[in-house]
């Protein structure tokens, strides 16, 4: 055996070990899967979002409302965002017409109703719950109100109405935000 290959072999390892701080490929980088697909922390909310399949509608709304640049902006923001199965399961007919030009108002209201300035992680709300005796109420971009209470180990979110969507994918990191997965489109009042 070659006396250089072990000399060589304990310097090409000591090298991988000085530079594995510096080099992390993105696949090493902590992810969720949603929809199918992995959310990087270091892209924006529009980055990830795209590539859900669980959220194509949810999608399809944001660019028909025109607020794609402002959630690719630099935020933060906290996203409430329903599944296309949430979508779904609003009255026949709802989505295909608020997606029409003509809409672009209420849908941009609803819309701008499913977030909250800032990055607020499920830990962050549960405390803020906690210091309000059981429920949070958090002002959003649109102007109204969310209530939020903790319920069988999960945080529901409450519309104007009373309607109850319940976060089944929390923190979702973003470099902009964080997106936290809901059930049901939330309306305001």
């Amino acid at each position: 055996m070659n006396p250089r290959i072990p000399l060589f072999a304990a310097a090409l390892a000591a090298s991988v070990a000085l530079a594995a701080p510096f080099i992390m490929p993105a696949y090493a980088e902590m992810t969720k899967m949603v929809g199918g697909a992995p959310m990087y922390p270091s892209k924006n909310i529009i980055e990830n979002a795209i590539h859900s399949k669980d959220h194509t509608t949810l999608v399809a709304a944001v660019k028909a409302a025109g607020l794609v640049d402002t959630l690719e902006g630099a935020g933060p923001f906290t996203v409430f965002a329903p599944t296309n199965e949430a979508f779904a399961r609003l009255p026949a007919g709802t989505v295909e017409t608020l997606l029409k030009p003509e809409n672009k108002d209420k849908l941009t209201s609803i819309l701008t109703y499913h977030v909250v300035p800032g990055r607020l992680t499920e830990a962050e709300i549960d405390a803020m719950i906690r210091d309000g005796g059981g429920k949070a109420m958090l002002k959003t971009v649109e102007g109204e109100e969310l209530t939020f209470e903790r319920g069988g180990g999960h945080i529901w979110v409450i519309d104007a109405k009373g309607d109850k969507a319940e976060v089944t994918i929390p923190n979702v990191m973003q470099s902009n935000g964080v997106i936290q997965v809901i059930n049901k489109v939330l309306l305001p009042g």
